[in-house]
């Protein structure tokens, strides 16, 4: 291990997660050294990985931007040049980019519990036309900042004939940068965020663009620009501008949430009234815009200044929901015998989810199967000692929560050093009663749910969607909790139990306890 490199904690992905942990971790320990390694050449993750027309947040940036950096710009909800520009000027403000580390592909990790750190296997690839390269760098922490899904691929399902299709087809996840739509006839296959945005960005261009999907998601025109948001930076600055702006979305988000799952019915109206106003008259609302879940059941579509709207009612872009019995040569044959006629077919199908990169874990020589863990705070894994993961709100801004527990991850390094402990993980009690990680009925959510870890009824163990409790727990509730084991690992491998004296935050009432859904990404 002496020929091996070491660092206090290393931080796998330079994403938004990624990035924010990185600050959090300098700010609070500076003596600690770290690193950050990215598989692919570039930070910002997502937004430098999708790369197809209009790709915009559908979070407003007062709460999907770092609570330490204020977010400048005229427009809340933005595009992918604005938000990749936003994470990186926080690199470069930060110093950050000295310790991330390009073309490193996290394999696996394994701990040992007498050494008191893990092994990180890492592909490195160098130059184009060169071998890559097999190294391995040991931590005495690892956080997991890579997100939720795979980078290097897409969800597909199955299309009888699409062998058969003289045309193109492409995924949102690898848009080439050749492709020329102009005065084609594009049919988007999904009704989800992505295909919201593709829409109107391609058909000013396009001949036609067909929204085609299997059922309805509910869609809400929003404001691109927040003028409460604009006067508090014009009168108050940027610091405290932000900071209000910011407060006054949280609470707009969480009641939104809130009145949507306490008054389903009432919100469901709302909705179609708000869908109906903007589309032409006599507009088919209840069969393309009504869907047959409740609201929030799945994550709203935000769609800013009504743009999917417009082009809906100036005939550029039209919305067709049926099923796919088959490609042909020319477009798609549906289930109701209607053909729709393309050019280019745009798969924007959904994600693949992986959790940590596709990394395996190892304690002490033995595997680590997610899905017999349980998800402490939302943040940590039941068995897994100095493990860390980054997971936000499916039901709000994604940075709020990462935020959160950047910071409670700061404060259990502290608790570690001042009390003289190495190593802590967290244990669940024989029998402990659990769920699906995620109670959310998105398709992409539902086809991996039994390879993801569990989590529990209430408490540490239950994965809150609850910005409020989160903060309590968080940021304000103690590091130490009957759940936690913390231990010495040089010599010492039998963990020291700290019970806290402090009461326990209690858990929320009702169902937002947990992923939206469970009553159930990102933006992303």
């Amino acid at each position: 291990m002496s020929d091996t490199e070491h660092v206090d904690v290393l931080i796998v992905g330079a994403g938004i997660s990624g990035i924010g942990a990185a600050y959090y971790l300098q700010r609070e320990h500076p003596g600690r050294s770290y690193a950050i390694l990215e598989a692919r050449g570039a930070t910002g993750g997502t937004w430098d990985l999708f790369r197809y027309p209009g790709i915009r947040s559908d979070s407003d940036l007062h709460t999907f931007g770092y609570e330490f950096k204020p977010w400048r710009d005229d427009h809340a909800i933005a595009t992918a040049d604005k938000i990749l520009a936003y994470l990186r000027e926080t690199v470069a403000e930060n110093r950050i980019d000295r310790h991330i580390r390009f073309h490193h592909k996290v394999l696996g990790a394994a701990w040992d519990s007498a050494a008191g750190r893990w092994t990180v296997d890492i592909e490195r690839t160098g130059a184009a036309g060169t071998d890559p390269e097999l190294i391995q760098i040991s931590a005495s922490w690892l956080f997991c900042g890579g997100g939720y899904y795979r980078y290097d691929q897409g969800y597909t399902p199955h299309f009888d004939g699409a062998d058969k299709f003289t045309g193109r087809i492409v995924h949102p996840q690898q848009w080439p940068e050749d492709l020329d739509y102009a005065g084609k006839r594009v049919v988007v296959i999904g009704s989800g965020a992505t295909a919201v945005t593709l829409v109107p960005a391609m058909a000013p261009t396009a001949a036609h663009v067909t929204m085609l999907q299997r059922s309805p998601t509910y869609v809400m025109p929003v404001p691109a620009k927040d003028s409460f948001a604009n006067t508090a930076r014009r009168l108050l600055g940027d610091e405290r501008g932000y900071a209000l702006a910011r407060r006054k979305n949280i609470l707009k988000q969480r009641g939104v949430y809130t009145f949507c799952q306490k008054y389903p019915k009432a919100a469901r109206a709302l909705i179609r009234w708000v869908n109906a106003r903007k589309l032409p008259a006599g507009y088919p609302v209840d069969e393309h815009f009504s869907p047959r879940y409740n609201p929030w059941d799945q994550r709203l579509c935000a769609v800013p200044d009504g743009d999917l709207f417009a082009v809906l009612g100036d005939g550029s872009a039209s919305v067709v929901t049926d099923r796919i019995a088959t490609f042909t040569e020319t477009g798609i044959r549906l289930v109701s015998g209607a053909q729709l006629d393309a050019d280019i077919i745009v798969t924007a199908t959904g994600l693949n989810i992986q959790l940590f990169g596709g990394m395996t874990l190892t304690v002490d020589g033995e595997p680590v199967n997610l899905s017999e863990t349980v998800a402490y705070k939302g943040m940590m894994l039941s068995g897994v000692p100095n493990f860390v993961f980054a997971f936000g709100y499916t039901n709000s801004s994604w940075t709020l929560k990462v935020g959160l527990l950047c910071e409670h991850f700061c404060r259990m390094l502290s608790h570690l050093e001042a009390h003289g402990y190495d190593t802590v993980r967290p244990v669940a009690e024989p029998g402990l009663e659990t769920l699906p990680l995620l109670d959310f009925s998105a398709g992409y959510v539902q086809r991996s749910a039994d390879d993801l870890p569990r989590q529990g009824m209430s408490g540490p163990w239950a994965m809150s969607m609850n910005y409020t409790y989160d903060a309590a727990m968080l940021r304000g509730g103690p590091v130490v909790d009957p759940n936690l084991r913390f231990g010495n690992a040089v010599g010492d491998t039998v963990d020291k139990a700290v019970v806290s004296r402090t009461p326990a935050v209690p858990s929320p009432d009702g169902p937002d306890q947990r992923s939206a859904g469970a009553a159930p990404v990102a933006g992303r």
